[in-house]
């Protein structure tokens, strides 16, 4: 039996992931913060795919190396995943140094407790569609050269060229994911998908009524985040380490996807929508669109669920919490 540890296990994606770990049999422990709010506030997502008795979960910080070596030492994984950061981009104009620290030196961190403890031990990064920012290509590959638009593509840049160089410095199984935007129920809802279907979900109950957005016609690779870390998995099960885009290959704009969110309860998004120009980021990403071709033909891969499923699917769960 295989152990895997995943920093921010807590997340959407740890939490999925930890899901599809413990269906192949894994043993399975998670690195989450100590934090004022209750456990069950920490646990929800856990809480709400039932597998929250199934993880271990240990306290400690992305900037605590040491508390991470103890960690490392006692778990003692075949597999590191760090899905930790401070992911929302908004926040990261107002947080430049909290993003750099946590998302960028905190993957270096977790490497370095890795060499320390264990070098053979696998290593996943979680890299983001970000990083390609005002993008250089049309359609961006493994190959595209990076261009971060905001202080989270930056650190995130950072997290992934250490990746990189620790896996040619010290011959370490390290690879990252250059994940496109994948959302589920489970996404917080301060990202803009989530922050779409809740607002249709209360509209829809008569509990709001505006939905206030602010660039609707930027368009985004969105996929499933249960798609996205099969793929995280399949990464780590390869014969050597490399790092691959993961993205649908199609594109939508954020007024498509509203269109989506509202037409499910029989509703017209223009009734409902207003733009803020307070909500336009100081450096915006117009287009991100992703080619997964080396994902399909090295891992397998290919996502099986559809943004039209995926949107229902997170209205009809907002539906329900509201």
């Amino acid at each position: 039996m295989k152990t895997a540890f995943i920093t921010g296990i807590t997340g959407q994606d740890g939490a999925y992931l930890a899901q599809l770990l413990l269906q192949q049999n894994y043993k399975v422990a998670g690195l989450c913060r100590r934090t004022s709010n209750g456990p069950e506030i920490q646990d929800h997502r856990l809480n709400w795919l039932g597998i929250r008795d199934q993880v271990k979960l240990y306290m400690g910080d992305l900037m605590d190396l040491s508390s991470l070596i103890h960690i490392l030492e006692e778990v003692q994984p075949d597999e590191v995943y760090n899905l930790a950061a401070q992911s929302f981009v908004g926040t990261s104009w107002q947080q430049p140094v909290a993003t750099g620290q946590i998302t960028g030196l905190g993957a270096v961190n977790i490497l370095e407790a890795i060499r320390t403890v264990n070098p053979k031990i696998k290593f996943y990064q979680a890299s983001t569609s970000e990083m390609f920012g005002l993008v250089q290509d049309p359609i961006q590959s493994e190959r595209t050269p990076f261009y971060p638009r905001s202080p989270y593509g930056v650190a995130k840049l950072y997290a992934h060229w250490m990746t990189v160089n620790y896996r040619e410095s010290y011959n370490m199984f390290a690879c990252s994911g250059i994940l496109f935007n994948h959302e589920s129920p489970l996404r917080g809802i301060e990202f803009v998908t989530r922050k779409v279907t809740h607002a249709v979900a209360r509209i829809k109950k008569g509990q709001q009524d505006k939905l206030f957005l602010g660039n609707i016609d930027a368009q985004r690779d969105w996929g499933h985040a249960k798609d996205y870390v099969r793929a995280m998995w399949l990464m780590l099960q390869q014969p050597k380490p490399e790092d691959y885009v993961i993205a649908t290959g199609k594109t939508t704009t954020v007024r498509e996807m509203c269109n989506i969110a509202f037409a499910h309860v029989g509703l017209t998004a223009s009734d409902y929508i207003e733009i803020d120009p307070a909500m336009f980021r100081p450096a915006e990403v117009d287009i991100l669109l992703g080619d997964p071709t080396k994902a399909k033909t090295n891992l397998g891969w290919q996502p099986q669920i559809t943004l039209s499923t995926m949107i229902k699917e997170m209205v009809d769960a907002d539906l329900q919490r509201v």
